[in-house]
């Protein structure tokens, strides 16, 4: 039988780029050689699309976040400070560029298309610029295969304020917030502040609005406080999201998989080795995880049936992770936000409950390219004419 051409793209532009090499190296070393011919696509942090020769090294995402940064720490340019190359190097895929009058794609010779022939793809993007939408975009028009969520849910699930009005809309249960926008914060920070504070009991968190893995979270307790989040918050997103704290807070998760009929894993319960679950006590602090998580069986039917209605809300497709909080004061459950893309190598939360539910990860890997490939052959029995 002929093997399926699988390119796994990985990388990206986005702040969380270390973590996505830790999951790609978990994907291409799980994928079936015997099944599959895999095909590592990096894209560099300038946004170069490469073929790389050597694929990401299998290391914790821990690993790869401390050597990042270790090899930054003596870098003069922030790791935000993108440097685009004045011409493409010899081993860029696709560059296309704007002319400076014009604003449109110019130099055809220069943009240069390398035909990979794949039967699939499997993006492993966390972030901006891969888990929004923007790749999935260019995969549709493409009409390429790929694992995973379609532009919309993409988006819907990248824009926590947007995925949030969604989720109400359809009755799911979510607690207050509030969304700022940069702009504002930047012209009226005192404004912004009495706002928040009329609307919100401290304590809240603060957060961009289109980042994960928690990168840019901060918990406010007083205005000081506040004002802090709201500052790094505005680093990172032209849309700030403030969010009421749920008392003595429970962390539960559930993964979910499938297309029209998703199926949700049983869920688990995330200690955080901190007050909160930032990015650094994500990634580099050693966090404990129950699974199952030691809730009733009543609110493990509930949180199953909630994971699945918002993976339906967003039109989600093939995977994702949804995040809840449960209130130990009075047991009230709150849908916090769903992920498209979760993090996904062997020990990531993802795996280990599919793994708890009898889904070891290269089964895993076989069903999310089965989907894949389902929802595109569904697809293209559709009329494009009318």
């Amino acid at each position: 039988m002929k093997k399926l051409r699988v390119g796994v793209i990985y990388g990206g532009r986005s702040g969380e780029h270390e973590v996505s090499l830790a999951s790609a190296a978990a994907v291409l070393g799980h994928l079936d050689r015997s099944t599959y011919d895999a095909v590592p696509i990096h894209i560099e942090r300038d946004g170069r699309w490469t073929i790389a020769e050597t694929p990401p090294l299998s290391s914790s995402a821990a690993e790869v976040i401390q050597q990042a940064r270790l090899e930054h720490a003596h870098d003069a340019h922030p790791l935000r400070e993108v440097h685009m190359p004045a011409r493409p190097s010899e081993d860029t895929i696709v560059t296309i560029e704007r002319s400076a009058e014009r604003m449109t794609a110019i130099n055809e010779d220069r943009a240069r298309v390398t035909g990979l022939g794949l039967d699939v793809v499997f993006p492993v993007l966390h972030g901006p610029y891969g888990e929004d939408g923007t790749v999935q975009g260019l995969l549709e028009l493409a009409n390429v295969p790929y694992v995973g969520s379609g532009v919309l849910a993409s988006a819907v699930g990248m824009d926590k304020a947007v995925a949030k009005l969604v989720f109400a809309a359809r009755g799911l249960p979510i607690g207050n917030y509030v969304v700022v926008a940069r702009r504002r914060w930047l012209d009226e920070p005192d404004a912004v502040i009495a706002d928040v504070l009329g609307r919100l009991a401290l304590p809240v968190f603060v957060k961009p609005a289109n980042l994960g893995s928690s990168v840019g979270i901060t918990k406010a307790v007083d205005v000081a406080s506040l004002e802090d989040g709201l500052r790094v918050a505005s680093g990172f997103d032209r849309k700030i999201l403030v969010e009421a704290a749920i008392p003595d807070a429970r962390e539960i998760e559930v993964a979910v998989i499938g297309n029209d009929e998703p199926e949700a894993s049983m869920p688990g319960e995330i200690l955080p080795s901190r007050d909160f679950y930032d990015y650094d006590a994500k990634y580099l602090a050693p966090s404990q995880e129950i699974i199952p998580a030691p809730i009733t069986p009543e609110q493990t039917d509930e949180v199953r049936r909630l994971a699945i209605e918002a993976f339906r809300a967003v039109d989600a497709a093939g995977f994702g992770r949804v995040d809840f909080l449960l209130s130990r004061t009075n047991g009230a459950l709150y849908l916090n936000e769903i992920n498209t893309i979760p993090g996904f190598t062997t020990i990531s939360m993802f795996a280990k409950l599919w793994a708890a539910s009898g889904v070891e990860y290269p089964v895993l890997l076989d069903r999310l390219i089965a989907l894949a490939r389902e929802r595109h052959a569904e697809k293209q029995q559709l009329r494009t004419t009318v």
